[in-house]
């Protein structure tokens, strides 16, 4: 009972620091694991593990193979909810050099890292390419919190972002097909029954999958399930098709729910928001105990065995030579530039899928006899905690050293998606500039999307807002709702971490009718609220702009427009296509040639 609590309660301080610190959760969840693992061997007095996975005659958490059982659900369940976070629309837009990362630099892992292994190790081609399946992965769990300390430009950040998520389930893919070669012939040549064995992987898992997804979004959507059980029957529907698929071709399972929650996440489920909260919060839960037991089962004996210089060389070899090939040959006929080639090449942490997998397969083969399968589980580790260990420690700098750190945060975040929201922003996209609205209002969302726009379903106070490395380059905020306590609580909320240049918002009635007392993050006309600018809107929905010829000029606009209630100024555009917030007295502004006073509503008359 001690140790399983401990398992959780230490899993849980390890992902706080890593939240404390913006680091991978994963590296303080190993360091634990191998604290109170295999390096506690060496502190106890009898030599016996602080915490010991499985139940060796007088002590551990799982007998038997339950660890194996334990550790293939709540990866199937991890898998599952990855595969909810992945939008087809999105995959659709993506660049062709994301796709050749997957593909290209996937097979180049492959071959590259099993050839290193090979003649490094001398391990069999069969053990060779299952670690080098194993280690084709970075996954999403790694790489979001580097995204999220280490601001990117965008084209960057969204290849390491993307490249990340789609990865997963390939790299599991491949180790899956690799293990079946494996053990099919207990580590004998390629014959047809191991074809077979693949054929049936592919199949079952990919049907069975494709068919409960459907089955449960159909169940969802008549609301054949109560709402207080829709998050549990799913996680029983998740375990049951894992084990289903698995009992009709083994090792079919994990295919399976990847499959499911790809499926499951692109269908239009309404209660998905839900769903993937509750699977966001089970997985950080699975991967914290995971990792520490995972870790913890590995003997001291396995370090030393990889504790010399052939792991130092195999470590180098992947990150410094099979990584930046993969890379450079997959973005060959693109337009990155070789700085920000190089900085793609140098991250590539590996993560939950790899060490998962790895201590699955690796104990699993070491009770086949398979030589050389006792390498697999603490070289994997290796290169998970080594990769790691150098990507959240030197990505800022590196992404310093090659300029692609984002220098400039011009983005504009909008609170509100609303007609007069989508007009201000689809003029400022217009513009060049990174436009991005969120609203609550999914039919406001939907409408902004119709246009083009970047918009985000959530709710304005929810920490997924925070955490979005999509806002990394967000310095400015627009609260534009019709709720004035929502446009402060904004401006509260958002202007410490979106709002590096300018927080602005509409006034209150109250404010409108106290010139005076006016506050400086007022937006626009400074004397005009929600209500007033909707009408304006509904009249004439239009952006127009008008050049000032100087600042005597400036001020006989601005008091056209104060005199005219069916138009508001909106911003200032600079000669040199910059866009700024108009001040709230006129005469603060200095005007030089081809400055614009940009305003919607009726057509000024020249003055």
């Amino acid at each position: 009972m001690i140790e399983l609590a401990s398992v959780i309660i230490l899993g849980i301080i390890a992902q706080w620091v890593a939240w404390r610190f913006k680091i991978p959760a994963i590296l303080p969840l190993l360091l634990i694991g191998l604290l109170v693992g295999p390096i506690s061997t060496l502190l106890s007095e009898d030599g016996s593990k602080w915490i010991e996975p499985i139940w060796n005659g007088s002590k551990g958490l799982f007998p038997g193979e339950s660890l194996f059982y334990f550790v293939s659900l709540s990866i199937s369940i991890i898998l599952f909810e990855g595969g909810l976070t992945l939008k087809l629309k999105e995959i659709r837009n993506v660049s062709s050099v994301i796709s050749k990362l997957i593909t290209l630099g996937s097979l180049i892992t492959f071959f590259g890292a099993g050839i290193a292994v090979h003649y490094i190790y001398h391990t069999s081609w069969q053990i060779s390419f299952l670690f080098s399946a194993l280690i084709i992965v970075t996954g999403p769990t790694v790489i979001t919190p580097i995204l999220r300390n280490v601001p990117l430009k965008r084209d960057v950040s969204a290849i390491l972002k993307w490249e990340g998520i789609l990865i997963d389930p390939i790299g599991a893919l491949v180790a899956v097909l690799v293990f079946e070669f494996i053990s099919v012939e207990e580590g004998h040549t390629f014959t047809k029954t191991a074809l077979l064995e693949f054929g049936k992987i592919v199949l079952f898992g990919s049907t069975f999958g494709f068919t409960f997804a459907h089955a449960l979004t159909i169940a969802i959507k008549k609301k054949l399930i109560p709402h207080y059980l829709l998050n549990v029957f799913s996680l029983a529907t998740v375990l049951g098709v894992f084990v289903l698929s698995d009992a009709f071709a083994h090792e079919s399972g994990l295919l399976a729910v990847v499959v499911m929650g790809m499926v499951v996440g692109n269908i239009g489920l309404p209660n998905i928001k839900e769903l993937l909260y509750f699977k966001e919060s089970l997985s950080i839960l699975l991967i914290s105990i995971l990792f520490i037991l995972l870790s913890a089962n590995i003997n001291i004996s396995d370090l030393l065995a990889i504790y010399n210089w052939k792991t130092l060389l195999l470590f180098a070899a992947v990150v410094f030579l099979v990584r930046p090939i993969g890379v450079f040959l997959s973005t060959t006929s693109s337009t990155l530039k070789t700085n920000e080639k190089l900085f793609i090449s140098w991250v590539g942490p590996r993560g939950i899928v790899a060490a998962g997998i790895a201590s699955l397969f690796g104990l699993k083969l070491v009770d086949l006899g398979v030589d050389g399968a006792e390498l697999i589980t603490p070289l994997v580790f290796m290169i998970v905690l080594g990769t790691v260990l150098l990507n959240a420690t030197t990505a800022r700098l590196v992404a310093k050293i090659l300029k692609v750190f984002l220098l400039k945060s011009d983005g504009v975040l909008i609170v509100g998606a609303g007609e007069f929201s989508r007009i201000i922003a689809k003029y400022l996209d217009q513009n060049n500039r990174h436009v991005v609205l969120v609203d609550a209002n999914l039919e406001n969302i939907k409408k902004a999307q119709d246009l083009g726009l970047e918009a985000i379903n959530e709710d304005v106070f929810s920490e997924e807002l925070d955490n979005n490395i999509e806002l990394n380059d967000i310095g400015y905020v627009m609260a534009l709702t019709s709720n004035s306590n929502v446009n402060k609580n904004c401006i509260q909320k958002f202007e410490n971490h979106f709002g590096e240049f300018g927080s602005f918002r509409l006034i209150t009635p109250e404010e409108k009718n106290d010139p005076k007392n006016n506050p400086k993050e007022g937006l626009f006309s400074h004397t005009d609220d929600f209500v007033k600018l909707a009408e304006i809107v509904r009249k004439n929905p239009n952006i127009h702009e008008i050049e000032i010829a100087s600042n005597a000029h400036y001020n006989k606009l601005i008091e056209q427009v104060q005199n005219n209630d069916n138009i508001v100024p909106l911003f200032l555009r600079l000669s040199n296509g910059d866009i700024k917030i108009i001040p709230a007295s006129g005469t603060e502004t200095k005007i030089d040639k081809g400055f614009k006073l940009v305003y919607l509503g009726e057509v000024l008359n020249p003055v």
